[in-house]
């Protein structure tokens, strides 16, 4: 059979190997946009010797693609059935697409697959989790050119030495990676740049964290709007520049596990494997740290907006601007969350307006009034008049509290 290709995942990503048409015309059919692999990395798995040569030159003779797998992807690539493989979270499978056949159709190839050797596949999947790493990389790159934060120089306006150190750590880690694209591989000169490089960065990104979390402490110590209007206000532009600098974290540590790989799969190929499925759990340990973090900001900022909305009554300038800055903290939390693949749970609050607040208000003491009502229906229209009597009072006090509560405001303000 014609146009056979390889198709290998890792839960999120999908490598496809191949011929390099053949593997343009299945992702031109399928409609997925992808990136260079980079596969032919994977002779450095197989050392020297003549069974090595021809598995090297099996390499060099294929093109292999990248896929990130959203959910709209990952569905049209189901289709073709990929098998569970022995390497750990890995499955793959074998298409082709036969003579005058439109679709491309999953064959069985047995031992003579590609990807049969299990020292091969491993590689593949090691060099799969670069890319999903450097695709976050990249979208964090966007990130923060969007939001316009400047990391060093939020660093820079802090006291702490170690943040200091985090601004060299960061040039080290951008030196080795430009010497890791133009050598092709990660040299024990090169490693040793960087070895130290984790643990700055993981103090910072834990300096950041309590940075965000006493700001959430904050909000919960002002139960009064007009305090937590001044405060919400202060605490928003700090959130965004934090949120900055963790991205920043995130980034530079999935450098550094990028070059790991690199390392690992130069010098100890047999241990990649092992390797990559640690820096996976370890990756997730960090995300499940900042999601818990940021989670509480966000439920905070949430409850901050519910409170401002139940007293826009009381406060109706100071109460949207409550919202709309928790909004605006929820928005940014959301954004962060979706470039480091972190599921964000409720969106932001809508303001409610005055009218809105107390036609609820009223209606709320309608219901109560209507409960004797309906049961005065049993007893005719005399009673039903009285409770409808008790209805319009309830409306008229409802109306003239409303009133003397905007009148009182106003005089405070005359006064102040």
């Amino acid at each position: 059979m014609n146009n056979e290709i390889q198709l290998i995942s890792d839960g999120e990503g999908l490598a496809v190997i191949g011929n390099a048409t053949d593997v343009e015309r299945f992702l031109a059919s399928e409609g997925l946009p992808s990136k260079d692999l980079g596969v032919h990395r994977l002779k450095s798995v197989f050392g020297t010797g003549a069974a090595v040569a021809q598995a090297g030159s099996e390499i060099a003779a294929n093109s292999s693609r990248w896929v990130k797998l959203t959910q709209e992807s990952a569905e049209r690539v189901k289709k073709f059935g990929l098998m569970e493989s022995k390497t750990p979270g890995i499955s793959h499978a074998m298409i082709g697409k036969p003579g005058s056949i439109k679709n491309w159709l999953q064959i069985d190839k047995g031992a003579g697959s590609f990807l049969a050797n299990p020292a091969r596949l491993a590689g593949v999947a090691g060099i799969m989790a670069q890319s999903s790493m450097q695709q976050t990389m990249d979208e964090i790159t966007d990130y923060l050119a969007t939001i316009d934060e400047k990391v060093d120089d939020i660093l820079r306006a802090q006291k702490d030495t170690m943040l200091s150190r985090m601004i060299g750590i960061d040039l080290v880690i951008e030196e080795t990676m430009t010497i890791r694209e133009q050598v092709g591989r990660v040299s024990d000169v090169t490693w040793s740049k960087v070895q130290t490089a984790p643990t700055t960065i993981a103090e910072t990104q834990a300096y950041a964290l309590r940075q965000l979390d006493a700001v959430a402490e904050k909000l919960e110590n002002k139960p009064k709007i007009g305090d937590l209007a001044t405060k919400i206000r202060e605490v928003e532009p700090k959130v965004r520049e934090w949120l900055a600098v963790l991205a920043r974290c995130f980034q530079l540590q999935d450098a550094i596990a990028v070059l790991e790989l690199d390392r690992v799969l130069d010098a100890h190929p047999d241990q990649l494997d092992q390797h990559r499925l640690g820096l996976r759990a370890a990756r997730q340990n960090r995300l499940d740290l900042i999601s818990r973090s940021t989670e509480r900001l966000v439920a905070r900022m949430n409850a901050a907006a519910d409170a401002a909305n139940s007293k826009v009554l009381l406060h109706p300038t100071k109460s949207p601007v409550v919202v709309q800055s928790s909004n605006h903290v929820v928005t940014g939390v959301h954004d962060f969350h979706a470039r480091l693949g972190i599921e964000s749970g409720r969106q932001s609050s809508e303001t409610r307006r005055w009218v809105e607040a107390a036609t609820e208000v009223k209606d709320k003491a309608l219901e109560t009034g209507a409960k004797g009502v309906s049961a005065a229906r049993i007893l005719g229209n005399e009673t039903l008049d009285r409770a409808n009597s008790v209805k319009g009072r309830l409306s008229s006090e409802i109306t003239e509290r409303a009133r003397r509560l905007r009148r009182d405001e106003k005089d405070g303000a005359d006064e102040g």
